[in-house]
């Protein structure tokens, strides 16, 4: 009896703490200092200065590796340098902290297709249908350039060659 009132009070700290960290979303927690490198390497990278944005989104990450905004921004740099598997790498990691991410999801889908994984990419796209449940922006963009298709050089690169046809027979 004597260890109730303290046992209950107790239970209502623990019930209280363990609460408070539920009820705000990931991003909310996000380092302030972290998002304000972000936004200076978003604009580093609309200015096409790669090699800075880098600089400014790896120091964000740095300061705060949830930033699942950095890892978007990252694989939107590695596409402007034309390296799209860099940028598959980048969406992933945002896709391991939020896997409903639309951005993420878009901007791998259109690295997929620049790599020439082409029905990868119409994985992405169904996913974000569900996501949208009616028509949005992301789902149209994707499938746009799903129907445009990877780059020449890419579909030059995956055809057989003759020389590997007349080896094969």
């Amino acid at each position: 009896m004597r260890l109730t009132p303290i046992a209950l009070s107790a239970a209502i700290v623990l019930a209280t703490m363990a609460s408070a960290g539920h009820g705000q979303r990931p991003d909310d927690q996000i380092d302030p200092r972290s998002l304000a490198l972000t936004q200076q390497g978003v604009a580093l990278t609309a200015a096409s200065r790669f090699s800075e944005a880098t600089d400014m989104l790896e120091s964000a990450l740095a300061i705060d590796p949830r930033n699942r905004s950095a890892y978007v921004a990252l694989g939107r740099v590695a596409q402007g340098e034309k390296l799209p598997g860099k940028a598959i790498k980048y969406y992933s990691e945002a896709l391991a902290l939020e896997p409903n991410d639309l951005s993420a999801l878009t901007g791998q889908g259109e690295a997929l297709v620049e790599r020439g994984a082409v029905e990868r990419a119409k994985q992405n796209l169904a996913k974000i249908k569900t996501l949208c449940k009616t028509s949005c922006a992301q789902a149209t963009t994707l499938a746009a350039i799903i129907a445009k298709g990877p780059p020449p050089q890419v579909v030059t690169a995956q055809a057989p060659s003759a020389a590997t046809e007349k080896s094969e027979n």
